[in-house]
């Protein structure tokens, strides 16, 4: 595994988890060495619980041990692959193979932060690591494409983007058209009030409506499709 940035960390978390088993940071260094062959000083535990500095990803998997938790809880809130992955305590190894791909793919894939599985391994993905619909559009690095999928569809003709949104959300294609025809219905409802208003002063008037319906078009697709957080 090559070099990585440290997962959000959740400082508090730490702090509190440490309390409530009544430790001392000297303890939890004294758990990291004894139980996982890691030298950490009182003094970096101390810094990781005031959010100086972050554990890397094994650090962070040792001290979940020692402090009788999950990795997730000493996570804040995930976002990219990887994060959810740390969260879920998964080995790259075991995901790539839940989902059907091969460690170096999938390895690659979360490296860049860019997600080319087929529809088959995106349901897996999501279903393994318990990703709603935003946050498989946020790990996958996918928000801009769906948005440019969105907008077209609601200009233009809907039903001619059901299939490639489709391909990019793994979601089954009869939702899928209810909640683009739906937004395609919002948006042409706009538009007709502004025409319908003579292109006059306000903010329909200046077409403002319709570019503000635009540019939030991703979260009003997640309200409707039941997928915002």
């Amino acid at each position: 595994m090559g070099v990585h940035s440290s997962p959000p960390f959740n400082a508090p978390a730490a702090r509190r988890l440490r309390a409530a088993l009544g430790m001392a940071p000297g303890h939890v260094a004294y758990g990291l060495r004894a139980q996982y062959g890691l030298i950490v000083a009182p003094e970096t535990v101390m810094a990781w619980e005031r959010g100086e500095i972050s554990p890397t990803s094994a650090e962070l998997t040792a001290l979940a041990g020692v402090l009788w938790c999950a990795p997730g809880e000493l996570l804040a809130e995930p976002v990219t692959l990887r994060e959810h992955r740390l969260a879920r305590g998964m080995s790259s190894e075991e995901l790539s193979r839940r989902i059907g791909l091969e460690e170096n793919a999938y390895q690659k894939m979360e490296d860049t932060g860019r997600w080319k599985g087929n529809e088959r391994q995106s349901v897996a993905l999501a279903t393994t690591l318990g990703l709603t619909l935003a946050q498989f559009v946020a790990a996958t690095g996918k928000r801009e494409e769906l948005a440019e999928l969105l907008r077209s569809a609601v200009t233009t003709r809907w039903q001619a983007y059901v299939k490639p949104l489709s391909k990019l959300l793994p979601v089954p294609r009869e939702q899928l058209e209810r909640v683009v025809e739906r937004l395609y219905v919002e948006y042409q409802s706009r538009m007709a009030a502004t025409l319908s208003w003579g292109g006059g002063i306000g903010e329909a008037g200046t077409g403002d409506s319709g570019r503000e319906y635009l540019a939030e078009i991703v979260d009003r697709f997640w309200a409707i499709a039941g997928g915002a957080r």
